[in-house]
């Protein structure tokens, strides 16, 4: 805590002088706001239009603009830097030229509100870009002159004045001093006509065009302009000509459309027409009315046929195995028992019962009559007759059976040579209507994207909207007072604060005991404060003398040595007042005096005079003898030394004395003074050295070091 005090101490002694330097400081900034240019910003927000979403009437239009696509905000904001825009802007505003009322210390321009109109016709470039300068002397006339020269020409108002590359033509403006009652007409103005070059960077110095946020199609357009009218007028006329750009690119690209889709409906449309043409000569030729449902009723006809096919196969087969069977046991027929299932007609079932009645009516009569019986032999000859009608009918029945299954294959045959072909058929016709499939939905797709067009055209609106216009700032952006005045208080407390600490260090005194103890091994005595008054002196070197007795420095017969290392008057006042403090005391003293300052403070028995330059010859030894006399008849020798850096004889006394006090001025010592005393004390072995600080703990205002040394410069 005390090293932070130690170290906060230069501060408060430069205190006046931080505060001196805040309010200049200050002063200077409030001088530097009343001269400098303030710089003013408008800024205008402008909303992109999005085609995911919209206003609920707007459906129409951001369903069918097929020109509008995602906007993307960095690609809007490029769009609005682009020279091209800017251009376009400037062109609908009076940017390219600058008019200045010329003051003694500031310069203003005048946008709107300026006595006088200047218009100029060109030859070349060289005349633009630079400052003239118009001096008005009446209502009449007026002095003209180049820029960085002192060259003039003579003009008046309303008559047209040629100068290099350019003819200007200067008059009143007269609606605007009517409209001021006590405007100043007669004064010195400046004004510039600005090449395009030079307007464009001047605009894209001060235009800032950033996204309000990444994720929101909403763009801030803002500039920055010594006018705050320029500012607004600018930014709100940008984002007026980006949308009717937007809306006149819109319509021209609309418009190219509808024509290159009209031209493309066309061709699509004849190519459709053939296509169709195409179609129905290849079914004229080819005999098709619908295909798929001509081969649906062949291959069902097919499939009938092989029905019945099969079913009389099926026939066929029985009645050949029945055939078989009649033939293999003709001899025994009576004795067959073949299968009907494929010959159950009813003639054929009545038959059979025939000859089964008759074969039992042949067995009744074989029980009366013998088989040679005539009615026996009618019965086998009916039996014979029906047997061979049965077997030559199995066999017909078999030949009409065949001749129906080869009939019908003939017919299969023939209906399947239908199919022959039809893969390419349907192969032709398939690529057929697939061209014709092709053009129709070109053709409708052209028509829906034409009627689309032709409603982008005719809808002139875009979805851009200004939802913020930019407003004339009434308080400049740049210089900001109040950061301003207060940057100029803390530099101004900064670097002083700075400077303080510099001298302060380079200075590098010895402040306080801390120094002392940092820099030396050797003890410190006392401490005196600064003194005011004599009685203030008297009693602190009292309490002083005492406190040298208690820390066991002064003895019977002890010689106290008081020097310093720079100059014999850091030390004197020491001397002096420790001298009276100890005779106070009732001590029996003698003051040997190596200087001469203490000739007048004290009797001639208590004192010696040594600084005569005879003294310098003299040797340790004899100077010792001397001490010795001296010290039988008194108590206690007090030396006001010699300093030790220019006197030879300062050291020969430190070490002749039993206790040397050297004094270090708080305000005069240099730090590096105590390292060498310590150097000194180990290299000549001085006896008992003790450090003494003189103003300890003063730390006086530099306005008083200051006023000081100020008197003594007048007094001098």
């Amino acid at each position: 805590m005390n090293e932070n005090i130690r170290l906060f101490k230069p501060f408060l002694r430069g205190l006046p002088i931080i505060i001196a330097v805040m309010i200049i400081s200050v002063l200077a900034a409030k001088k530097y706001l009343n001269y400098v240019t303030p710089l003013y910003e408008s800024t205008s927000m402008l909303k992109l239009a999005d085609v995911q979403e919209g206003l609920p009437s707007a459906n129409l239009f951001k369903d069918l603009d097929v020109f509008a696509t995602a906007n993307k905000i960095a690609t809007e904001i490029e769009v609005l830097k682009s020279s091209n825009l800017i251009q376009k802007t400037l062109d609908e505003i009076p940017f390219n030229k600058e008019i200045y009322r010329k003051g003694n210390m500031l310069t203003v321009e005048l946008f709107g509100n300026s006595p006088i109109l200047i218009a100029g016709a060109f030859q070349s470039d060289k005349a633009l870009d630079k400052r003239y300068s118009v001096n008005v002397i009446s209502n009449k006339d007026f002095q003209f002159f180049y820029p960085n020269s002192n060259q003039s020409i003579s003009g008046k108002f309303g008559i047209p004045l040629k100068i290099d590359g350019a003819i200007l033509l200067i008059t009143l403006n007269i609606p605007f001093i009517k409209s001021k009652k006590e405007i100043k007409i007669i004064d010195s103005y400046e004004f510039e006509f600005l090449s395009n070059q030079k307007l464009m960077e001047k605009i894209n110095k001060n235009l800032d065009i950033v996204p309000v946020d990444k994720d929101v199609p909403v763009i801030r357009i803002n500039m920055k302009s010594n006018v705050p009218e320029k500012a607004a007028l600018f930014v709100n006329k940008l984002a007026e000509v980006y949308i009717r750009d937007y809306i006149e690119n819109k319509y021209k690209a609309a418009n190219t459309t509808v024509d290159f889709l009209q031209k493309e409906i066309n061709s699509s449309n004849k190519k459709l027409t053939n296509s169709e043409n195409n179609i129905q000569n290849y079914r004229d030729k080819k005999n098709i009315i619908n295909l798929p449902q001509e081969t649906e009723t062949d291959l069902r006809k097919i499939s009938q046929l092989k029905i019945e096919q099969t079913n009389i196969k099926m026939s066929l087969n029985a009645i050949k195995d029945l055939n078989k069977y009649i033939d293999a046991g003709k001899t025994n027929y009576l004795e067959l028992a073949p299968n009907f299932e494929a010959f159950t007609d009813l003639l054929s079932t009545e038959m059979v019962k025939n000859i089964k009645k008759l074969q039992s009516d042949k067995k009744d009569l074989l029980l009366t009559y013998t088989p040679e019986n005539e009615k026996v032999k009618i019965i086998d000859t009916k039996l014979k007759d029906i047997i061979d009608y049965q077997i030559e009918s199995i066999k017909n029945t078999e030949k009409n059976l065949q001749i129906k299954y080869n009939n019908l294959t003939s017919d299969i045959t023939e209906s399947e040579k239908v199919f022959i072909g039809l893969p390419e058929k349907e192969k032709r016709l398939t690529i057929l209507n697939r061209d014709f499939n092709l053009y129709e939905t070109n053709y409708n797709f052209l028509n829906g994207k034409r009627i689309d067009a032709e409603i982008a055209r005719s809808a002139k609106i875009a979805f851009h909207k200004i939802i913020t216009p930019a407003e004339i700032s009434k308080t400049p952006v740049s210089p900001i007072r109040g950061i301003i005045i207060v940057v100029a208080a803390i530099m101004g407390l900064f670097v002083s604060t700075v400077l303080i600490y510099i001298i302060h260090f380079a200075k590098a005194k010895v402040n306080d005991i801390y120094t002392i103890e940092k820099n030396s091994t050797i003890p410190v005595a006392i401490a005196t404060p600064f003194l005011k008054g004599q009685s203030a002196i008297d009693d602190n070197f009292l309490k002083e003398a005492i406190q040298i007795e208690l820390k066991g420095l002064i003895n019977k017969k002890n010689i106290i040595a008081i020097s310093s290392y720079d100059n014999e008057k850091d030390h004197l006042f020491h001397s002096r007042n420790l001298a009276l403090a100890f005779k106070k005391q009732g001590r029996k003293i003698v003051i040997i005096d190596a200087t001469g300052q203490l000739e007048n403070e004290f009797e001639p028995t208590e004192y010696l005079d040594f600084s005569d330059p005879k003294y310098l010859s003299y040797t340790k030894a004899t100077f010792q003898n001397e001490l010795e006399e001296m010290m039988q008849e008194c108590e206690l020798c007090i030396i006001h030394n010699q300093s030790i850096k220019k006197d030879k004889l300062a050291l020969l006394f430190m070490s002749l004395a039993t206790t040397n006090l050297i004094v270090l001025d708080s305000r005069k010592s240099a730090e590096k003074n105590i390292l060498k005393i310590e150097l000194l004390k180990d290299e000549y072995k001085l006896p008992d050295v003790w450090f003494v600080l003189n103003k300890s703990g003063y730390n006086p205002s530099v306005l008083g070091e200051v006023k000081k040394i100020w008197l003594k410069y007048i007094k001098k």
